[in-house]
């Protein structure tokens, strides 16, 4: 008898490492059979053998580890906050089309006494049987302001009053317009009677941290292969899921995954969606709420002249790093950060055509000037800059492409002394947070969301705990406009500031938004599933296709 392990290489005889499953493949007499060997951990059968059936659906994943499923467990970007949303609910949801009920039946708001009230779904379980009550919700908005959580504020909370078991009403001490996407669509509902006994939140990856209300109990993480495994929650009060098992797969090759069933939805390359399509499957589209950006140290010289960093716009084309990186797919993003998709773009948004003699006339006016190497030059030192690039992951899938590369050579064209550093992109989310960088190239969703967005990737006050932050305070009319859009209730007026915003935004240039990628995922329409996405991106605009409503309605 021959035992061998199959890997992308071919056949090695070696067994798996304690912790994880793989395929085998045991030759017994001139016949061929599958077996899966497991050595703990997770098991995780083959698709297209006995071990598959139609109660699994799985899901691929580029990376795979983005953390435990819980409110301070998760990577701060987008796939992680989408694992923990199977696990927790929030209040309210959003389908194709806007906020539908979720842990709330019904809200309202109360303009005269600031006040929005939940009346809750009485039918609502925690994972452990026990109901959801209003005193959760009053318990999680104080957990949440003594353990800070980074995808909400609670600073405008004034009170919260439980008025019976189902019914809580939240008092505002001043007026926030993001209240429904931040604590509403936002924030994960915890349970009292688990949390309370919790007192480091970051650190606890025990059972009953995962404790929720969603439509999936999670059963286990493997952080070394990167694959995750939740179960239906048969009590959920949206009704039993359609699968009894949610499996996330990490794999690079999407398209051979999907072609060879061992998954049933991924996000894909724009190439891939015609062969798929012929294949049978169905390929979706997302609206334009990504974006590809140059995140720049506007706090060191010569970032921190306005006039230099306008500068580096009208260096950079785009449209050629669309072309070259990406084959043409892919749309020049608005320097107003804001998606040109979103219902308060501005469409007068400065712009900053490709001139790169403009650009080196601007650095000259700098005081900077060209040497006979063709490279800016002053007090003997030459214009060299850092520029840091790496594989991002992408609306939760990650891309390889040339972005970094056709970038330096744009910026050496017009004299300035590029080293491109690739790193990975936690290294680079690392030193961007901690400003020890020149330039970098990095991304992130949500632009097509509740504009709250803009505060928070232009903003120290709103963003300081993001990586895809520009932490920008040095203009005062920013800094208004921000604070005037949030206290805005009004939506046509406060369309207007957010207006404001992103010329203002365009003109101090702290940060250089590029392009939109082409998003796209396929899935397996035979599982019955009918995956979309959602409008505005999932919570606060993640814009990945997993949106829970898919499983349970």
């Amino acid at each position: 008898m021959a035992l061998f392990d199959w890997t992308d290489n071919g056949f090695r005889d070696r067994l798996p490492a304690p912790g994880t499953a793989r395929i085998f493949w045991m030759a017994l007499g001139g016949c061929v059979a599958l077996l899966v060997m497991v050595t703990g951990g997770l098991l995780l059968p083959a698709s297209g053998t006995a071990w598959a059936n139609d109660k699994e659906l799985r899901i691929a994943d580029g990376r795979g580890d983005w953390g435990y499923p819980t409110p301070f467990r998760h990577y701060p970007r987008g796939p992680g906050y989408v694992r923990m949303s199977w696990v927790f609910d929030t209040l309210v949801w959003k389908d194709e089309n806007g906020y539908v009920p979720a842990l709330a039946r019904t809200w309202s708001y109360d303009p005269e006494n600031r006040a929005f009230t939940f009346h809750l779904d009485p039918s609502a379980r925690w994972h452990d049987g026990v109901p959801v009550t209003a005193h959760d919700v009053a318990f999680t908005i104080a957990f949440f302001q003594e353990h800070p959580y980074r995808w909400i504020s609670t600073d405008a909370l004034d009170r919260v009053e439980t008025v019976d078991d189902h019914t809580v009403i939240m008092y505002l001490s001043r007026p926030y317009a993001p209240f429904l996407s931040d604590i509403g669509g936002t924030m994960p509902v915890i349970p009292k009677h688990v949390w309370q006994e919790i007192t480091d939140p970051k650190a606890c990856i025990d059972p009953a941290c995962m404790v929720g209300s969603g439509p999936y109990v999670f059963r286990d993480f493997d952080k070394t292969q990167g694959t995750y495994l939740f179960e239906a929650f048969e009590d959920y009060y949206q009704g039993m899921p359609k699968k009894k098992r949610l499996i996330y797969v990490r794999t690079s090759k999407a398209l051979m995954s999907l072609v060879t069933g061992q998954v049933d939805l991924a996000s894909i390359q724009p190439d891939m969606a015609a062969p798929l399509k012929k294949k049978g499957l169905t390929v979706i589209e997302n609206e334009r709420g990504w974006n590809k950006k140059l995140m720049i140290n506007h706090t060191k010289p010569p970032f921190n002249h306005r006039t230099f960093r306008q500068a580096l716009a009208y260096a950079i084309d785009p449209q050629e790093i669309i072309d070259k990186s990406h084959r043409g797919f892919g749309t020049p993003a608005s320097y107003g950060l804001l998606s040109i998709d979103h219902e308060m773009y501005n469409p007068d948004t400065p712009t900053y055509p490709h001139n790169p003699e403009k650009a080196g006339e601007m650095i000259a006016s700098l005081g900077w000037t060209r040497g006979p190497d063709k490279v800016f030059h002053k007090d003997g030192h030459p214009l060299a800059i850092e520029l840091i690039a790496s594989n991002l992951t992408v609306a939760g899938e990650t891309v390889s492409d040339r972005d970094g590369e056709i970038i330096a050579r744009q910026l050496a064209d017009i004299g300035i002394q590029v080293t491109l550093v690739n790193q990975e992109q936690t290294t680079t989310d690392s030193r961007v947070k901690n400003r020890n960088f020149d330039l970098a190239v990095s991304g992130h969703g949500g632009i097509s969301g509740d504009p709250k967005i803009l505060n928070e990737m232009i903003s120290s006050t709103y963003g300081a705990g993001s990586v895809n932050s520009a932490r920008y305070d040095g203009c005062p009319e920013l800094n208004n406009l921000m604070a005037a859009q949030m206290a805005e209730m009004d939506p046509e007026k406060r369309k207007q500031r957010v207006f404001e915003i992103q010329a203002v935004y365009a003109r101090e240039m702290p940060a250089i938004s590029l392009y939109y990628p082409v998003t796209l995922a396929a899935y397996n329409p035979d599982k019955g599933i009918e995956w979309f996405y959602t409008r505005g991106g999932i919570s606060k605009g993640i814009p990945i296709p997993q949106n829970k409503l898919s499983l349970v309605r």
